[in-house]
């Protein structure tokens, strides 16, 4: 009786209110505002002890290791590695565990037009060359980070091409945009710089456009901070005349501080595993915690697991006893 009675409790009725009504206008399909942050503490506290965030943003890693957000999620799965090792911009190592990764098969695209004559993204530093290329207008996206540790890998920087009388735009949408790809056959743009490979990487090869290579000696430095590497292949792009290798951005990782208490994290994870049959999943399935809690192509999992984390998929079943 005392659990049903709070479950009718007025606090508990708002705040299911206030949950439900935010999900809904989530998956409407019609609602802009996709992103959700969510603090909870008890009734007449003045302490917001537990915040969940449905970030993608590398910023979110700080917030995290600060202890302002509990729960996070980030995307590619390969920044929150780098973060876990103190590589690339992240100065030390930040003290982030794993809970989970939501599996998403995902990768880079440097597509340039073939009148520049650029074949590897090593040959816009050897020729200096004045490039027009388009990013993503959100410039809190992992995306910039990834950009900017390929291109140092490369041996240059965007402020180099800016300097050699070339471009770095920020466009808003993503690169299937009219803005975006549409500049690039109006003669506006020589590049595109993205991820979502299999959302327009396909429309550029429709427009002549090619594939910059990164190569052997690009993609040990990118893998020694911590990045993934991955190959565009000539099945998923048919005009392709040879696979090309790239960087991986694959996955969303759920994570935590290292320190985040023992029953926040169980009762995160009691709660997913009761509700995956109802979070939207492809083609109506439920969500997939046994591939949720292991390292696959779709879903990297290479930080350790947070030690409740590990203890509860152990103890469902879901990783091995």
């Amino acid at each position: 009786m005392e659990e049903r009675g709070r479950a009718n409790h007025p606090h508990t009725i708002r705040s299911r209110l206030i949950l439900e009504t935010a999900s809904e206008l989530v998956g409407s399909g019609e609602w802009a505002y996709l992103q959700a942050r969510v603090s909870l503490r008890e009734q007449g506290s003045q302490i917001w002890p537990v915040t969940l965030f449905g970030s993608d943003s590398p910023a979110t890693l700080f917030e995290v290791a600060s202890g302002r957000v509990q729960i996070a999620i980030i995307n590619p799965a390969s920044v929150l590695n780098m973060a876990v090792r103190g590589t690339g911009p992240f100065n030390e190592p930040l003290s982030l565990r794993a809970i989970a990764v939501i599996p998403s098969f995902d990768q880079m695209v440097f597509a340039v037009s073939a009148d520049t004559g650029l074949t590897s993204i090593t040959d816009i530093g050897r020729r200096r060359f004045p490039l027009k290329v388009s990013l993503r207008g959100q410039e809190d996206h992992s995306l910039h980070l990834v950009v900017r540790e390929v291109v140092s890998a490369a041996g240059f920087s965007l402020e180099d091409i800016v300097a050699w009388g070339g471009e770095v735009r920020y466009d808003p949408g993503m690169a299937y945009s009219p803005n975006r790809i549409g500049a690039v056959e109006r003669g506006e743009i020589h590049a595109i710089f993205d991820e979502a490979a299999s959302s327009w990487a396909n429309s550029a090869l429709d427009l002549g456009m090619r594939f910059l290579v990164l190569e052997e000696a690009v993609l040990k430095r990118l893998e020694g901070l911590g990045l993934r590497r991955a190959v565009l292949e000539t099945a998923k792009f048919p005009k392709l005349s040879v696979a090309v290798p790239t960087l991986d951005f694959s996955g969303w990782p759920i994570y935590t501080h290292t320190d985040t208490p023992d029953e926040t994290i169980t009762a995160f994870c009691r709660a997913l595993d009761t509700r995956k049959d109802r979070i939207p999943w492809q083609q109506g399935e439920s969500l997939p915690l046994e591939q949720m809690v292991r390292d696959t192509r779709d879903g990297p999992l290479e930080i350790p697991f947070h030690r409740a984390a590990e203890r509860f998929w152990r103890e469902r079943g879901y990783l091995d006893p």
